[in-house]
């Protein structure tokens, strides 16, 4: 989790219902989905949910789990393999997620604006 002096931060859920290894999807004010990813660590990481590839809204169902000590997600539909902390896609330099800062308020997980404004939109390859 990070901190920001963004102001621009939204509630999105109770830390305990999100599951520890896994991932959710929680749709921001703006319109935009995130997948939040909850590590055994403990760290919280939100991202972009549409799938850079397909368009479509599955990054919260993909699997999380590290490459060489870097936290990651890997897409369900085209097995793509995303850093959780950049949204920097480690199969394909042209892609990336956008990726969203998170904290912790009072045991609810706030999301802020994106922070990295290169998300790859579909077919932007």
């Amino acid at each position: 989790m990070t901190t920001s002096t963004s102001t621009d931060w939204s509630a999105v859920c109770p830390l305990d219902v999100l599951p520890v290894e896994q991932g959710r999807a929680a749709l921001l004010p703006d319109g935009s989905a995130v997948a939040l990813f909850r590590l055994h660590t403990g760290e919280v990481y939100a991202v972009g949910n549409l799938d850079p590839f397909s368009g479509a809204p599955v990054i919260c169902h993909g699997i999380v789990g590290d490459r060489d000590g870097v936290p990651v997600v890997t897409g369900p539909l085209g097995k793509e393999t995303f850093e959780l902390a950049t949204g920097r896609c480690l199969d394909d330099e042209t892609a990336r997620l956008p990726v969203h800062e998170v904290r912790l308020t009072g045991g609810v997980i706030e999301v802020s604006a994106p922070r990295n404004t290169v998300e790859t939109l579909v077919g932007g390859r």
